[in-house]
């Protein structure tokens, strides 16, 4: 049982810091949508990495959610 409490911890931890890290994408992406010098192709990149970041999460979280059919 601990190493499954772990197991969770570990998630838990995992998906704090991939929360701070989707929070500060969307800040920098929010500022970069205004500036008219940008770079189309990275802000593309920026958002395609924010979706994926938001998929990871979602997996994550979905691992937390208990099996209701065991």
């Amino acid at each position: 049982m601990n190493g499954m409490e772990w197991s969770e911890e570990a998630l838990r931890k995992q998906l704090a810091e991939l929360r701070v890290q989707h929070r500060d994408l969307d800040e920098v992406i929010a500022r970069l949508v205004h500036d008219k010098s940008i770079d189309e192709l990275l802000l593309r990149r920026l958002k395609k990495q924010k979706l994926h970041l938001r998929d990871t999460i979602a997996r994550l979280e979905s691992r937390l959610i208990p099996d209701l059919d065991a």
